[in-house]
């Protein structure tokens, strides 16, 4: 008789996201008049740009002709890619990475949920909190997670790192008797927006080195820091290479999100119990093959000519402009928020006492507006709820308008 995994009964009835389509869904239905403004999921609303698009055109033009048609892709991605990524995006940062140390898939998120598959079940996990519920749900799946506390929103054999308003939205470095082996750590932060140093970064780098720890670090929003000191990789960082593992993303710094690319860095110099993860994450990509056509991996490649590096600036200061336009707005308009410099999110504290879900009814059945519920990112984020700078610029306008409207 076959069986099924348990830990898979454990997970929460519905993923947030889903919970938030199906309420704007049921309200639209209601009030079909609604003009509904959706700043809540963070996909792109500009289209690709004219450098990826001509790459596109190019490599299908090539898959139309027997000389230059390509069937399956490397397991580990093109060489022209691994290539481009290796000397832009580290070792012109003084990052040492090798090009045969980045691994091309089908994006971050994959990756992210993926990764936790080379390493043992009784590993303890630490996440911010709140963070993406991916890196959570992932690790319950699992058997890692233990069981759900209702009443206090948590897993029981999960490391929570709160990010609160006192500590600027950055977890502080687990200092009970539970030393975390695998700890996740997005920076800039998804939902918060908030971002470290350097030099703080650092500290987790020597802590997990200390404690035989792996970092796993989502980097996928680093095209939007804009400050000087903070971090666009951990492996900026001294002693990196033997204690990281690096996730990178095209969708929000190219606009990828349709067409699906990213990429996770393993350094050789990483083992576990003595084992390389590189060789094990190699192996693993050469079973459960998850990467990224020769089309989308040659439209990743014009990422990185001139041309398109200055057309992804244009598109990261698109967002960047709506995300200082709800910043500032709201600001001015009383609300408590923060984030919005460093990422295209807005962590908004929720007014008069409500809750995170309470607070995301309101703005949709009175501003017409979607947010995201800030309990769905985890126990400490309720009493907030994200907003996203990924849409048109004059709807974002309206919606700041309409937010603001309810607040005076």
């Amino acid at each position: 008789m076959a069986k099924i995994n348990r830990d898979y009964t454990k997970l929460r009835s519905s993923y947030l996201f889903s919970d938030i389509a199906k309420k704007v869904a049921a309200y639209q239905s209601s009030n079909p008049s609604a003009d509904i403004i959706r700043l809540g999921i963070g996909d792109v609303t500009r289209p690709l740009t004219p450098s990826v698009i001509e790459a596109m055109h190019k490599a299908v033009d090539e898959m139309a002709d027997e000389k230059t048609f390509r069937g399956y892709a490397p397991d580990l991605g093109y060489d022209f890619l691994r290539s481009a990524i290796a000397s832009h995006d580290y070792r012109k940062r003084g990052c040492d990475i090798a090009d045969d140390e980045i691994f091309v898939s089908d994006g971050a998120k994959s990756d992210s949920g993926n990764i936790q598959e080379i390493f043992g079940k009784d590993n303890v996990v630490a996440v911010c909190d709140p963070v993406y519920p991916v890196y959570v749900d992932t690790n319950v799946m699992a058997g890692r997670a233990g069981e759900f506390a209702e009443d206090a929103g948590r897993w029981s054999d999960v490391v929570y790192m709160p990010c609160l308003e006192e500590n600027g939205f950055a977890p502080m470095i687990p200092s009970g008797d539970r030393v975390p082996d695998i700890i996740y750590l997005c920076f800039p932060n998804n939902p918060t927006g908030a971002t470290i140093v350097k030099s703080e970064l650092q500290k987790w780098v020597d802590y997990a080195n200390e404690h035989g720890s792996v970092i796993i670090y989502d980097a996928a929003y680093e095209a939007y820091i804009s400050e000087d000191d903070v971090p666009h990789s951990i492996y900026e960082c001294d002693g990196a290479r033997t204690c990281a593992i690096e996730l990178r993303s095209f969708s929000k710094n190219a606009g990828f999100t349709g067409v699906r690319l990213g990429f996770t860095v393993i350094p050789k110099d990483l083992k576990v119990e003595g084992v390389r993860l590189y060789d094990l994450w190699a192996r693993r990509h050469g079973t459960k093959y998850n990467g990224a056509p020769y089309i989308i991996q040659r439209a990743g490649e014009a990422v990185y000519s001139d041309k398109g590096q200055e057309e992804i600036k244009g598109l990261v200061k698109y967002y960047m402009d709506n995300a200082a336009y709800i910043l500032n707005g709201l600001k001015k308009a009383g609300l408590c928020v923060s984030g919005g410099v460093n990422a295209p999110y807005i962590w908004v504290k929720t007014p008069e006492g409500l809750s995170s879900w309470e607070y995301f009814d309101r703005l949709l059945t009175v501003a017409n507006v979607v947010g995201t519920p800030g309990s769905g990112f985890g126990p400490s984020g309720e009493g907030y709820l994200r907003l996203t700078a990924f849409g048109n610029s004059e709807r974002t306008k309206e919606a700041v308008d309409r937010i603001a409207g309810i607040v005076i």
